[in-house]
């Protein structure tokens, strides 16, 4: 290829021919005798020809540069990143040539990258099994994967459709719960006659500047069941356990109770009937709190003083109240929330925490009620942390005349908070102890 020279090299001899020609042409025309206005105009005359001749010359390269820029950068508008420019002209154009070309190659490699990644991510949302629909500006729909389709439209194709006019067929529970923006689990009969168990969580976020929304269904049935199932067995097994640790004693005292009256001892036989009633009353006890579980009623709510209220929680359990409790009245189930802190504070006790180091706290936080119950035990592991909610779950062992180990403490507490719309979370303290919190909303 012809080497080109650069553009300051161009720019130099411009300059060196505007430098050396004029004077080199007005020498030799003064040398034929003619005038020096004469001779003037013979060096315009013949430099200003040379110059446009080499400008034109030296610029079109430039120039063509120009225009295939310009048809690149339209190309890249289009999104075709394939337009190559040859090389050629000034080294610096040839330069910027190549830089354009690295540049093109690459737009495409990125542009073939996120097409790839937008393949595999339409496979993953269009075969994944739970219905996706993404919503746009104005309720449109803008994305429904295949189980959506199936789901919503007997697999009819939704994009562009109108959000709600889609989900007016619905059955009910299924139409309620699309067009409500919080999480929810909820069971809806499907025109097959089959029952399902939908969970169905909503969130929404911006878009290329615009308001979208997703919306996600999830069939919980199978996983409802597995899950009931295990929570079946896990009572089973805590059933057999006890009935078998109560049974088995109560059995022995009793063969041994009628071997004395046999015998004639009649003077053992109270202790014995007093071991099997104490026997019989744990197995009572420990029934009846699995009864309380069962049978939990809705709360009824209402004003609760707290002065009363904690008057009478301080007959019941021992606790420090640490700062003033709220100044408006709570708005809860007084009953309800009671046996939560009675079985909260029972548990900071039997953690080994010192009596003094059970602490109640209370805290007015918006429209929130915020109930604490703190203790000095050991805390809880991870393992334990996760678990310690569940029905059934304890690691404490169960004793004579007493209800520990059913597992039923915390999970009732919890059960009562969340029939008030509320929540309870456990975390450990730094310094050692567990921290229970009682979320409550409250009447505004």
């Amino acid at each position: 290829m012809r080497p080109h020279l650069s553009l300051r090299a161009r720019a130099m001899l411009a300059l060196a021919l505007a430098a050396v020609v004029p004077p080199l042409v007005i020498l030799g025309v003064r040398r034929i005798g003619l005038t020096d206005t004469t001779a003037l105009v013979a060096a315009v005359a013949v430099m200003l020809p040379l110059l446009i001749w080499l400008s034109a010359r030296w610029l079109a390269p430039l120039l063509r540069l120009t225009r295939a820029l310009e048809g690149a950068v339209l190309s890249y508008r289009d999104g075709d990143f394939s337009l190559n420019l040859t090389p050629e002209g000034p080294r610096e154009l040839a330069e910027l040539t190549r830089l354009h070309a690295e540049l093109g190659l690459a737009f495409r490699e990125q542009r073939q990258h996120l097409a790839q990644r937008e393949l595999l991510l339409d496979t993953v949302v269009q075969n994944t099994p739970v219905a996706l629909v993404l919503t746009g500006p104005g309720g449109r729909i803008a994305i429904a994967n295949l189980a959506a389709r199936q789901l919503l439209s007997d697999g009819r194709s939704l994009v562009g459709l109108d959000f709600t006019a889609v989900i007016a067929p619905l059955p009910e529970a299924l139409r309620e719960a699309l067009a409500d923006e919080a999480d929810r689990l909820f069971a809806v009969t499907l025109p097959d006659g089959s029952e399902e168990t939908f969970h169905h969580s909503s969130r929404s976020f911006r878009l290329q500047g615009q308001p979208h929304r997703l919306r996600l269904l999830r069939r919980m049935t199978r996983e409802l069941s597995r899950a009931e199932v295990a929570t079946w067995k896990r009572v089973i097994r805590v059933l057999s356990h006890e009935l078998n640790n109560s049974l088995a004693p109560i059995s022995s005292l009793a063969h041994s109770g009628a071997e004395l009256a046999r015998r004639g001892h009649i003077e053992r036989l109270p202790e014995v009937l007093g071991s099997i009633g104490e026997r019989a009353a744990h197995l009572h006890g420990f029934l009846s709190g699995y009864a309380r579980f069962a049978k939990l009623p809705a709360p009824r709510h209402e004003a609760v003083a707290w002065p009363s209220f904690l008057a009478r929680l301080a007959t019941l359990g021992e606790f420090q109240l640490d700062g003033a409790p709220p100044d408006r009245p709570g708005w809860f189930d007084a009953a309800q929330i009671e046996q939560a802190l009675l079985n909260l504070i029972k548990n900071a006790h039997e953690s080994g925490s010192e009596p003094d180091d059970v602490v109640l706290r209370l805290a007015s936080l918006g429209g929130e009620l915020r109930i604490e119950v703190l203790d000095r035990g050991p805390g809880m592991s991870e393992t334990v942390l996760a678990q310690a909610l569940l029905p059934f779950y304890s690691t404490k062992r169960s004793e004579p005349g007493s209800q520990g180990g059913t597992g039923l403490g915390l999970a009732l507490a919890r059960e009562i908070a969340e029939a008030h719309d509320g929540r309870i979370a456990l975390s450990n303290r730094s310094g050692g102890g567990l921290r229970v919190v009682i979320s409550l909303p409250q009447a505004r």
